[in-house]
């Protein structure tokens, strides 16, 4: 949906250009004395737009002005009572008197005065409505929207075990609230942007002042600035345009539509980006452990924790390797088999008409179509659909001879491993780069599967996330950092930030040193 037409000298225009003179000239037009001729400009922008309304009055006895909103995202009722009745119901009226003492008699929190005709279109858009007077070259935005929104629920793309269970919304100012709700202090900041030529969607950088680097700040809005399209509809589209490597198949951005996920993003020092319209947020920067980090790591006791991370890290490899490896040892590495199940596997196979790597691939590409069905069908029937076919499928292809139970084992396996990682987006990059290497290994055996795998870490080595290397706290290799990689420390030992998240203020220490438990002291 991006509409950029390229020219000879590398200019670009939207279409928003080619629809009406006047609606280009909005950005250079001022609030006229004339209230007629805003009305007929308005008009004129808004021509065929049945829900903008034009409400005409008068302001005491004599003087003019017009109330201009959207209906349905406007508090009509509101309107009527707390501006429209004070306004009619003046009995008398200086037209002298300034916009700003007009805003005054309003009985609204949420005022704020206006210059231009972009002002009025930007401020009804987003459900503020508009009183423009008669020879005033102003106008008064009233803080009234209201909408149709969803109410807070559990997220629905990540599970919750332990911990808070509310899930971000479509609505950006409930999404801040959350987070206000997790961190109260003052030094979370939080700035807005719009992006979008049609959409005008509100962007809001998050972070917290003194922990987060000002450079990392800095980058993230840099690149937020240089977005320039006609629409954003889905945080999706942010991510693959501040993103520093589009053709890598691992997620350099991590999303989340957990508000305590994005809070502890936070508290360590990352920057979370809220887009309206979407409860999925963005978190910059991203790393290859934070991809195989649950939240529930941080809610169980650390002895816990640990033992499912490093289960994760085992299936990680199994999902990533398990049918290569199967392909590579059966077709050139036989002696590495023991020999009873060597013969129980070749009599298995005795009636397959495919090598080892056509079974592997039409079994994976089965696998993969039944999982992608049952995510889109309904969820009444999506996963009795992906289970059912799973296994009647499997069933039937062992039957019919083509392809081996053995075969049908590896996959299965394969497929509950991927369903371990707990970023959705690390387990369609494993998904996709299981098939190239089962390539290699059906062409050179376990020499492919290691050069797979060499060329895999070659190039996460090469990844950068906002400045920040993919592998951090692993390659170049630092100890101290390895107590929430591959283990999950207890909490009285995590005395320091992330070393990916180092301020510039030299602030890392979390907690004072002396948390650890001591049973001498009782309760003293």
């Amino acid at each position: 949906m991006n509409y950029f037409k390229h020219k000879k000298n590398k200019g670009y225009r939207f279409p928003s250009q080619q629809i009406t003179e006047t609606l280009s000239k909005l950005p250079n037009i001022p609030i006229n004395l004339d209230l007629n001729q805003n009305i007929e400009l308005l008009k004129s922008a808004y021509t065929d737009c049945s829900d903008v309304v034009f409400r005409e009055f008068t302001i005491g006895a004599r003087t003019k002005a017009a109330l201009i909103y959207i209906d349905g995202l406007s508090n009509t009722q509101e309107i009527d009572q707390q501006v429209l009745m004070p306004l009619v119901q003046l009995e008398s009226f200086d037209p002298g008197t300034s916009i700003e003492n007009v805003s005054k008699k309003l009985a609204v929190s949420d005022v704020l005065v206006i210059h231009t005709i972009t002002d009025v279109i930007k401020q009804i858009s987003i459900g503020n409505p508009v009183i423009l007077i008669n020879n005033k070259i102003k106008g008064i935005s009233i803080g009234l929207p209201k909408w149709e929104k969803r109410g807070i629920e559990d997220p629905v793309a990540e599970s919750v075990i332990r911990g808070p269970r509310e899930g971000f919304v479509e609505t950006l100012r409930v999404n801040t609230s959350l987070l206000r709700r997790k961190i109260r202090h003052p030094a979370l900041k939080m700035k807005q942007m719009t992006i979008g030529k049609f959409t005008e969607t509100q962007v809001i950088i998050a972070y917290i002042d003194g922990i987060a680097s000002n450079t990392l700040i800095k980058e993230v809005t840099n690149r937020l600035e240089r977005i320039e399209i006609d629409g954003i509809l889905e945080s999706g589209y942010i991510e693959e345009m501040i993103e520093d490597d589009p053709f890598s198949p691992f997620p350099q951005v991590l999303s989340t539509e957990r508000p305590d996920v994005a809070a502890s993003s936070l508290l360590e020092g990352r920057v979370v980006i809220l887009i309206d319209g979407t409860p999925f947020t963005l978190i910059a920067p991203c790393t290859f452990a934070s991809l195989l980090q649950a939240p529930e790591d941080y809610y169980n006791r650390f002895l816990i924790s640990t033992f499912i991370r490093w289960l994760r890290y085992l299936f990680f490899f199994i999902a990533l390797l398990a049918p290569s490896a199967y392909v590579a040892i059966l077709t050139y590495h036989q002696e590495m088999v023991p020999a009873s199940l060597l013969l129980t596997i070749a009599q298995s196979r005795e009636q397959i008409p495919f090598p080892a790597l056509i079974e592997a691939f039409i079994m994976e590409i089965t696998f993969e179509a039944l999982r992608e069905a049952g995510i889109r069908l309904p969820k009444q029937v999506g996963a009795a659909v992906s289970i059912v076919g799973a296994l009647v499928i499997g069933q039937a292809a062992t039957t019919a001879g083509l392809v081996s139970s053995a075969m049908v084992m590896v996959v299965a396996i394969t497929g509950v491993a991927s369903f371990l990682l707990p970023r959705y987006a690390a387990g369609i990059a494993i998904r996709m780069l299981r098939f190239p290497i089962m390539i290699l290994s059906g062409i050179l055996g376990l020499l492919g599967v290691m050069l797979g795998i060499i060329a895999i870490v070659v190039h996460l080595c090469t990844i950068r996330s906002f400045g920040v290397p993919y592998l951090n706290s692993m390659a170049p290799l630092k100890i101290h950092n390895l107590k929430d990689v591959l283990i999950r420390a207890p909490w009285w030992a995590m005395n320091t930030l992330p070393e990916s998240s180092s301020t510039e203020l030299g602030n890392l220490h979390r907690q004072p040193h002396d948390q650890k438990p001591d049973p001498s002291k009782g309760g003293d």
